[in-house]
């Protein structure tokens, strides 16, 4: 099973390094990096290509600024934020649109979809 990679923005310090101590060591989980400054978030989305990203949520439980803008660009990525003065986490993701395509009908057909390796029927 690949480990899901997580880039950690979360601020202020002592939030970031309690993100990092509860889920460092965690099975299935890599850690690609982590963020001091917001300003850095957008470049290191880039050159890390994390599945989840987690930031810092600010008072009014609203979308993260750049956020927005990175689930346009990378929608397969996942943002958790994390509110550092106040018990509120919000988990933020993008669904583009509804798409199909035939699969086998066998029991390989179905697991292979369940596994993220679909083989499409010619249609």
């Amino acid at each position: 099973m690949s480990e899901v990679r997580v880039l950690v923005g979360t601020r202020p310090r002592l939030m970031r390094e309690l993100v990092l101590a509860t889920i460092s060591g965690q099975d299935g989980i890599e850690i690609v990096g982590q963020i001091q400054d917001d300003a850095e978030i957008e470049g290191e989305v880039e050159r890390t290509h994390p599945d989840f990203l987690i930031v810092a949520l600010d008072e009014s439980d609203s979308l993260p600024g750049a956020c927005q803008v990175l689930l346009g660009r990378y929608p397969h990525m996942k943002i958790i934020a994390i509110s550092p003065s106040r018990d509120s986490t919000m988990f933020y993701w993008a669904t583009l649109n509804i798409r199909s395509n035939r699969i086998e009908s066998s029991e390989e057909g179905v697991l292979g979809a369940l596994r993220g390796k679909m083989q499409f029927v010619e249609q």
